[in-house]
């Protein structure tokens, strides 16, 4: 059955909505990032974050050149496909770039993000884009940056001892989250589970958030903030107020990754974030 003209427009507004409102958040969540960063002393730049060898330096230098690497997918995803083909650590990449001395490394940061919001401004919702794992979509792999820079921020965070306010962007790094389900089981060479799980968070303004089945027996529920914290491996589930009942919600809390590429090491119990 064909699509009505109307339909079809109604359906353009929605996808052209969706990426203006990511990229607003993306946007938003590069500045918060940016005000933690903008007072800091070059010495501070080397403060151990909860990433074993890792230290604010490392976290930035990740996604300026991941960002770098992101407007490459978008302009050049040949030219991207044959680097992603060689790529070998991200350890391996952050012990690279230690050279920069923070200043530059900042403007770095700035000038890829800046040039990769650009890119991004130019796709359409539905466009697909290589990455390294499976392609996604262009509202997928705005929200991946936007995820990215959340969680290494929250590294940046706790390596300053600061406390960041949760804010609505978090629903983003969820749904990525939720999605990621079978990535994580993938990445491992485990089965996915045939049995389908809800989750069902509290975002942080008191509101609800729920994805998946209704009818779902296995249940993962709790403040949308653990869930964050959790599924980007930045804090170990007991550290967490997040209730899950079924052996299949059970199964994905213990490796859930919202990331792409190799299982990540996680966090020990009582290293809880912020």
């Amino acid at each position: 059955m064909q699509l009505s003209q109307i339909t079809l427009r109604i359906i353009y507004a929605a996808l052209v909505n969706l990426m203006g409102e990511l990229l607003d958040d993306l946007r938003a969540e590069t500045a918060s990032l940016e005000t933690l960063l903008e007072p800091l002393d070059p010495g501070d730049w080397e403060r151990d974050t909860p990433a074993e060898g890792w230290a604010v330096r490392d976290q930035v230098s990740h996604l300026a050149w991941f960002d770098e690497a992101a407007r490459t997918a978008v302009t050049d995803p040949d030219t991207f496909r044959a680097a992603a083909a060689h790529f070998t650590s991200t350890d391996d990449l952050a012990a690279e770039l230690r050279g920069l001395a923070a200043a530059e490394l900042f403007e770095w940061f700035r000038t890829a993000r800046a040039r990769s919001v650009k890119a991004f401004a130019g796709l359409s919702a539905r466009d697909r884009l290589p990455w390294y794992g499976p392609d996604m979509s262009a509202a997928s792999f705005v929200t991946a940056r936007l995820m990215e820079t959340w969680a290494h921020g929250q590294d940046v965070a706790d390596a300053l001892g600061v406390t960041r306010q949760p804010t609505a962007r978090l629903r983003h790094v969820a749904m990525i989250g939720f999605r990621a389900m079978p990535y994580g089981f993938a990445v491992r060479n485990l089965p996915l589970p045939d049995k389908p799980v809800r989750v069902e968070l509290t975002m942080p303004d008191g509101g609800p958030w729920t994805a998946g089945p209704d009818d779902a027996p296995d249940v993962v529920s709790g403040p949308m903030l653990d869930f964050c914290l959790l599924v980007t491996q930045r804090v170990h589930r007991d550290d967490t107020a997040l209730k899950v009942t079924g052996e299949t919600a059970g199964a994905w809390m213990r490796i859930a990754q919202a990331f792409a590429g190799p299982p990540g090491k996680g966090r020990r119990p009582g290293k809880a974030a912020g």
